[in-house]
């Protein structure tokens, strides 16, 4: 009884340890909440559901994060890459470059620094004064674009690690 009492004992401890350890594995293999992706430093989440620029920002704060800032085009590529796999296109998407408080002055919402060449073939005209938020996959070259704020596009929320 005490041979078979303590096979238990071990077993059961055996078990135990097996079980303490999986969800410490899991905890730390989840850098990111659930449904966002991790990219170097940060956690990104791509949502469809198509609000104006400002709402957005307001959905990704809500969360958390910002709209995304953007700072080399291999993050770009990856971005795209997480809107591709989740919609099979490349729709135009916002992110969370303006530049509302001052014309021609683009500033991310996250408060990285914003660099003029970030936009790696893509297009401000500024259309009449009255575009002041980023969109990416525009045109044929899927690129950045200025575009009017009120617009109601999927997006883009970022937020660090």
């Amino acid at each position: 009884m005490k041979m078979l009492t303590g096979l238990l004992l071990v077993c059961a401890t055996m078990a135990l340890t097996n079980a303490a350890d999986d969800g410490h594995t899991v905890q730390r293999s989840s850098v990111c909440p659930s449904g966002w992706t991790q990219y170097d430093d940060r956690c990104f989440l791509y949502v469809s559901k198509a609000m104006t620029w400002a709402n957005a920002e307001i959905n990704c704060q809500a969360q958390g994060g910002n709209l995304a800032s953007v700072h080399s085009l291999s993050e770009y590529a990856f971005i795209q890459g997480l809107i591709h796999g989740i919609t099979h296109r490349y729709p135009q998407t916002w992110l969370g470059g303006s530049d509302a408080q001052e014309e021609g002055v683009w500033l991310w919402t996250d408060g990285s620094r914003f660099n003029s060449l970030n936009w790696w073939g893509g297009w401000t005209d500024n259309n009449l004064n009255q575009q002041h938020c980023l969109q990416m996959n525009w045109g044929e070259r899927k690129t950045f674009d200025d575009v009017q704020c009120w617009y109601n596009l999927g997006f883009v929320c970022a937020k660090p690690i």
